[in-house]
């Protein structure tokens, strides 16, 4: 399970979208979608295995990074799915890791990227304590 912020380019995106409108995501997890101007411009995945909420997919198109979507769509995230959440995202990505940290998450475990498909040091989140039906 592989979460990233953005999209690597418009052609990751358009395949990522894809694979989800054909409904591989679709069958197997909770698949929430952002639109702008007739367009699907971000993918959200979340699952449930063994009592914990994950956070699959997280995309952006690139061209709408830093728009507040990726914001509404893990407060959605967070508002709907049952505690723990948890994800992963790559060391590398500092951006998408100062996104996560900024909405609560905490890093649980660093890792070699050994056991996950792309080979790449990941780190695990954790959502710290999510506030539900605060005013």
């Amino acid at each position: 399970m592989r979460v990233e912020g953005a999209a690597t380019s418009a052609h990751a995106f358009n395949r990522l979208r894809d694979i989800a409108v054909r409904g591989v995501l679709l069958l197997s997890e909770s698949v929430t979608v952002a639109v702008v101007n007739s367009q699907v411009v971000s993918v959200l995945a979340l699952a449930q295995h063994d009592g914990i909420s994950w956070l699959t997919q997280l995309y952006l198109h690139p061209a709408h990074v830093a728009q507040g979507i990726g914001s509404q769509l893990l407060a959605h995230a967070i508002a709907t799915a049952l505690p723990p959440i948890r994800l992963f995202t790559f060391q590398q990505n500092v951006g998408v890791r100062r996104f996560y940290e900024r909405n609560g998450f905490v890093p649980t475990e660093f890792t070699d990227g050994s056991s996950n498909e792309e080979q790449c040091p990941d780190v695990l989140y954790e959502l710290a304590s999510p506030l539900r039906g605060v005013a």
